[in-house]
């Protein structure tokens, strides 16, 4: 007697004409945009330094020579406009929402520039605020990009899962601190992109360490580095130390983050590029 067929192909092993295909989610961009490549960042919990690692990123590349935006997922802590000095609403056409630029021209978007008063508390259940970011998507125009950083809510709920399943994310970077408690939370993080089937291309240990203005010495301020062991246990290619370094508060807090030059993402850029 012939088994009932479940439906269920992921336990099945059985090669039959009327196996089902794994459903995609993805979304169409809007129809005047143009992205080559989307780079997720994440992290497994808030208060990492995520939000500077995407901004860094995006002005390494634009340094670069890369055309460049920065989609500004964390719906209800929106900070990436601040530290680029971006304070211009972003504006409609008929059919679609358009970014708006950096003072050096990387295209962003985010809910500050929505909000008439940027100091207005975003208060959404989570779906609203998933939705929002997908018409972050596919209404609003990104024009000849290059490279698009999503600066992604930390942990691994419903903004971070729309954002793996409806848009065609290239790889992410994973944003930690040196703690032991954070290095758990970062495996799960890692875990989640190796679920949704997407590539760890780089981590990024933010306040990895002061340099000492007196002696030039290293000094581990939130513990021993645990980069390179989680690199090294996940297969991650590429990492990079931040320093605790308050030239880098001083420009954000100025709207000037753009300025800082940051070299130790050199290694990390490669692999986005690659």
């Amino acid at each position: 007697m012939a088994e009932e067929c479940t439906h269920d192909c992921s336990s099945c092993g059985k090669s039959c004409s009327d196996k089902q295909k794994k459903e995609s989610f993805l979304k169409e961009p809007h129809k005047k945009s143009s992205i080559k490549k989307v780079i997720a960042v994440v992290s497994g919990k808030g208060g990492v330094g995520k939000s500077l690692t995407t901004s860094l990123l995006a002005a390494y590349a634009h340094k670069a020579g890369k055309s460049v935006g920065i989609m500004d997922a964390d719906i209800t802590g929106p900070s990436i406009p601040k530290m680029f000095g971006v304070t211009e609403r972003a504006s409609a056409e008929e059919d679609g929402l358009n970014t708006v630029l950096t003072p050096s021209g990387i295209q962003m978007m985010s809910m500050n520039l929505l909000l008439e008063n940027e100091n207005d508390p975003v208060i959404w259940r989570g779906m609203m605020i998933a939705g929002t970011v997908q018409q972050f998507w596919t209404d609003v125009i990104w024009r000849d990009v290059d490279l698009l950083f999503i600066d992604m809510p930390p942990g691994t709920g419903d903004v971070p899962l729309t954002v793996f399943q409806s848009i065609p994310i290239a790889g992410v970077v994973v944003v930690t601190t040196p703690q032991d408690l954070v290095k758990m939370v970062v495996e799960k993080a890692v875990k989640m992109a190796e679920m949704m089937d997407v590539p760890v291309l780089g981590l990024v240990e933010n306040m990895s360490y002061l340099t000492c203005p007196g002696c030039g010495k290293k000094i581990e301020v939130f513990g021993h580095s645990k980069a390179d062991e989680i690199a090294a246990e996940y297969g991650i290619p590429a990492v990079a130390k931040l320093p605790i370094d308050p030239k880098i508060a001083e420009l954000a807090d100025a709207g000037r983050i753009e300025d800082y030059d940051c070299d130790v993402l050199k290694e990390i850029y490669a692999k986005i590029e690659g």
